[in-house]
């Protein structure tokens, strides 16, 4: 049995997240119905990142084993098989302990915003027309990065153990015509990129203070934060292994 790692991209606007759901389209079903046509047998997949609805990626991963041969021509019969909308860019053998999720150590998103209206950033960015202070956008970026509990950016009915993340960098840019929400971190909350947005946002606006925001963060309650920015306009850039995890492969 070897195992093996499956690195993707994806436009997620059709789909309903990344991970396998019943009666839905997600990435996982997509690449796993792909797989299952190329080898002629189930191969059930291991996700590193789960993204939500319509939220897409430059870069993802899956592992699976496999007792059976995976050639080097396997991404291209792969990608002829999926939709146009999701691609495998490599397919490694690793050793056989690697694993997609528990052995990542960062992962990094992005999160457009757009005042003008623009029929082609329509999907991948947040058509928000309206004024907005970048200075305070910068200065709430800044105080998310002094935090490590982002209970209050949890959505509910998540099951995890802890709520702690630690933040690498957490900063506004501009791009030409739109605003970039850029974060690393080593692991994020279900819903947590949206949230933290949504919520500077307000500030930007003048609709929540700064104090107003880490009265908000030190309530660790998700009632003060607003989710309400849409999937499509985040982007999961990166997931992002040890130095030297991907040497091991073994081919």
């Amino acid at each position: 049995m070897a195992r093996y790692f499956i690195e993707v991209s994806y436009k997620g606007t059709r789909y309903a997240g990344f991970q396998v759901q019943d009666n839905v389209l997600t990435i996982q079903s997509e690449v796993e119905k792909a797989l299952q046509v190329y080898f002629r047998r189930q191969v059930n997949l291991t996700g590193s990142s789960r993204t939500d609805s319509g939220v897409h990626a430059w870069q993802n991963y899956f592992h699976f084993d496999a007792d059976f041969a995976v050639p080097d021509r396997a991404i291209y019969n792969l990608n002829s098989i999926l939709p146009g909308d999701i691609a495998i860019r490599s397919i490694r053998q690793m050793p056989d302990e690697a694993h997609a999720r528990f052995d990542a150590i960062a992962r990094e998103y992005e999160y457009t915003v757009y005042k003008e209206k623009n029929p082609f950033i329509a999907d991948r960015g947040y058509y928000f027309p309206y004024t907005v202070e970048e200075e305070l956008l910068k200065q709430a970026a800044g105080i998310i990065k002094e935090y490590t509990d982002f209970t209050s950016f949890s959505k509910r009915n998540t099951q995890v153990r802890t709520f702690n993340c630690n933040i690498i960098y957490s900063e506004w840019v501009r791009r030409e015509d739109t605003l970039v929400y850029r974060v690393k971190a080593n692991r994020f909350l279900r819903g947590m990129v949206r949230g933290l947005t949504g919520t500077m946002l307000k500030v930007a606006r003048g609709k929540m203070s700064l104090d107003d925001l880490r009265s908000v963060i030190e309530a660790k309650d998700c009632t003060g934060a607003d989710f309400s920015v849409p999937g499509h306009g985040l982007l999961l850039v990166k997931v992002e292994y040890p130095a030297g995890y991907f040497e091991k492969a073994i081919r």
